[in-house]
């Protein structure tokens, strides 16, 4: 009986622990944003110069045809719903086409959007480190009609980043400006 109740008391401490961890796991975000890359006015720039704001992060590039201005509109939509609140979050579109998208060409491109989009370049080797810090895909694509013989297959999400650099969402294209707004809203 004894040896029963030493076995039920050891059970009981392990379990404990084991949902300790389990809770201290659950509340840490899955990953973080990290980068340090240039951005469109040719300053460098990390996640450490957005703490205290929120972070709306997309990747794509400057010549893409349709899903990279379609969702930077909707990240403009949003800006605007935000009103007041705007101040709180920071639009930022980070290149995976380097090499067409310098600064002077980000400098062009994210202020069509009006949203107060930050566009963030640097070399090959900074956009893939950075890219593994975050969980995306893109490569490059051989096409004879694209610009320079070229396009950009690359995930689509648009990621949402709390004032502490973690993860807190994302949404997949074609998600309504409303539907982000809405959520967004409900975090801040």
């Amino acid at each position: 009986m004894a040896g029963v109740a030493a076995l039920a008391f050891v059970w009981l401490l392990l379990w404990s622990d084991y949902r300790a961890d389990s809770a201290r796991t659950d509340a840490e975000p899955p990953f973080f944003a990290e980068f340090e890359l240039t951005d469109h006015q040719g300053m460098v720039q990390t996640e450490e110069d957005f703490a205290g704001r929120w972070m709306l992060v997309f990747f794509g590039f400057t010549n893409c045809p349709d899903v990279c201005p379609t969702t930077l509109s909707e990240v403009a939509a949003v800006m605007d719903g935000l009103g007041d609140d705007a101040a709180k979050v920071q639009p930022i579109f980070i290149t995976i086409d380097p090499e067409r998208d310098t600064p002077p060409a980000l400098a062009e491109y994210v202020p069509l959007f009006d949203a107060g989009i930050i566009g963030l370049t640097g070399t090959p080797e900074q956009i893939a480190a950075t890219s593994e810090t975050f969980p995306i895909f893109f490569e490059r694509v051989e096409e004879a009609a694209a610009p320079d013989g070229y396009t950009m297959g690359h995930t689509s999400h648009l990621f949402l980043f709390d004032p502490e650099a973690g993860f807190a969402d994302s949404w997949p294209y074609g998600t309504p400006a409303e539907e982000i707004l809405a959520d967004l809203e409900e975090r801040i």
